[in-house]
């Protein structure tokens, strides 16, 4: 089956994928005028965060737990909550190095549409 796989390990067929980012572009509004730096900043660090979450979240996918201090269902949702946790926490103390370039390119960004105006 074709598809895009999720971090859970799940595998949406294109056409739903494709829907629901439709729905989400739909969904998304301009914005109102420029954000602040700060802002922006928090938002590329975001990012990073996300970004740093999925990668860990492949890593720890081929990781069995050890039944005598873990498993069962709970551990699911738990770990999916430290891994978003251990993004946050490498994002905020300098991550691999990408928030300074999606700044960038968010000011960049910025810097068109207020130019459109």
């Amino acid at each position: 089956m074709n598809g895009i796989v999720t971090s859970a390990g799940a595998t949406l067929p294109n056409a739903a994928f494709e829907s629901v980012t439709q729905t989400l572009a739909n969904r998304a509004s301009p914005l109102e005028g420029p954000i602040a730096p700060s802002a922006a900043r928090k938002a590329a660090e975001s990012f990073e965060a996300f970004f740093i979450s999925q990668m860990l979240a492949d890593m720890f996918a081929g990781l069995e737990t050890d039944p005598l201090f873990g498993g069962g269902p709970g551990e699911t949702i738990f770990r999916s909550l430290m891994i978003d946790e251990y993004g946050k926490s490498l994002a905020s103390t300098g991550g691999v190095g990408i928030t300074d370039s999606v700044l960038g390119e968010i000011l960049r960004l910025q810097e068109i549409d207020t130019n459109e105006r």
